[in-house]
């Protein structure tokens, strides 16, 4: 295997990298492609439509614990055989979460689920590391956003139309077909790229030395921070904007998807832009411009608000740009954690997505404990989430 540093991305993308986007793809496919049957949900289960934005926190919240159990094995046994399990633990835990006929039910599979998909979150990053330097990783997970962004964009349009013509547990039957044709996708075609040379205990004094060594280094606290305050906001979006789309503005469930793919586009646009001006600019440079901009976004429309004038154009614009800065944010943020761990790159980025999972399960969970008809709950979680991540980078230079 060629080492980090003889790796570059050209214009084309590596099928390796395409193969790395769809794995990636199965957080947004679980996340996003059921949120406009949240109201039919709700109505089926006999739940509230918080108890059923509370199946997504717990999905996050599962998925934010079992990526630090991914994290020590893919040091140990390379990036193939953890993903293998995952995929599969994943696939029949869709099948059950498609079989549930009340809202307890549900809850305890999507927690299964994340444990299963965690590792689709875990390896990619890690290969990515494994194969390219901080530079070169800092473009590939812009493209790699680029082309798994997408999914944020079609899955909740799939979504909705799965609803016109089938019930809402059809969705987590695409889930099933989707899991299968990765396990067998990956099965044939992904190499393993750990070196056997940087090899992992699994002893538990190894394991919570790593950790603890990535929890006391400054650089990669702070900058995994400043990633998980972004993921924070961003899953605030996505577990609030049924209610603030779908109730507060009227939009029909079957046209949610249209609405919420237009921010997700903001997002792979810049992402792909982020690409491009990695060859002018540090990411430090860009995570900062990114971040600044999402503070000032976020102030004033909290501001509006509070005043009581805010439209959904002018909601709509907000989250466009606060979407577009966060196609920046993600990838220099998870490029410059990760740098300098390359001894134990899959604990680095299964505590790097532990803590962006964690951070957007708990502001998820707060939407939706906020049972607020209005804009205010979103836009308030979104400034203290774009204000947070600015200090902790702020902090770190």
């Amino acid at each position: 295997m060629p080492s980090q540093s003889s790796q570059h991305l050209g214009r084309t993308v590596p099928a390796w990298l395409v193969l790395l986007a769809f794995l990636t793809a199965i957080g947004p496919i679980a996340i996003d492609m059921y949120l406009p049957a949240f109201i039919t949900m709700a109505e089926d289960l006999n739940a509230t439509p918080g108890e059923v934005e509370r199946t997504l926190a717990s999905y996050l919240f599962g998925v934010a614990i079992a990526q630090l159990f991914y994290g020590p094995l893919a040091d140990r046994f390379g990036r193939r055989v953890p993903l293998f399990i995952g995929l599969s633990i994943f696939l029949v835990a869709s099948f059950a979460c498609a079989l549930s006929t009340d809202i307890n039910h549900l809850f305890f599979w999507r927690i299964i689920q994340a444990f299963g998909g965690a590792a689709s979150m875990v390896i990619p990053r890690a290969v990515i590391r494994d194969r390219l330097d901080t530079n070169e990783a800092a473009k590939a997970l812009s493209m790699l956003m680029v082309i798994m962004g997408v999914t944020p964009i079609l899955a909740p349009i799939i979504g909705g139309q799965f609803l016109i013509f089938l019930s809402w547990h059809s969705i987590f039957y695409f889930m099933v077909a989707f899991a299968a044709l990765m396990l067998l996708l990956s099965w044939r075609y992904m190499e393993e790229t750990l070196n056997p040379a940087r090899r992992q205990s699994l002893r538990p004094k190894t394991i919570f030395k790593n950790y603890a060594l990535l929890v006391t280094h400054r650089g990669f606290l702070l900058y995994a921070l400043a990633g998980a305050f972004g993921s924070a906001g961003m899953f605030a979006y996505i577990s609030g904007s049924p209610r603030v789309f779908i109730q507060t503005f009227g939009i029909d469930p079957s046209l949610f998807g249209f609405v919420f793919g237009l921010n997700a586009a903001s997002f792979i646009g810049m992402a792909r832009v982020n690409a491009r001006l990695l060859s002018r600019f540090s990411p430090v440079q860009l995570l900062m411009a990114a971040q600044i901009t999402q503070v000032l976004t976020t102030l004033i429309t909290l501001t509006l608000s509070l005043l009581g004038w805010l439209n959904l154009p002018l909601i709509m614009l907000a989250l466009v740009i606060f979407m577009g800065a966060l196609g920046l944010i993600n990838p220099n943020a998870s490029a410059l954690a990760l740098s300098r761990h390359e001894r134990r790159l899959g604990s680095a980025s299964a505590l790097l997505g532990t803590l962006q999972m964690f951070a957007g399960a708990v502001s998820g969970l707060v939407i939706s404990m906020w049972a607020l008809n209005s804009t205010l709950p979103l836009t308030t979680i979104l400034f203290f989430c774009a204000l947070a991540s600015w200090f902790c980078t702020r902090v770190a230079n």
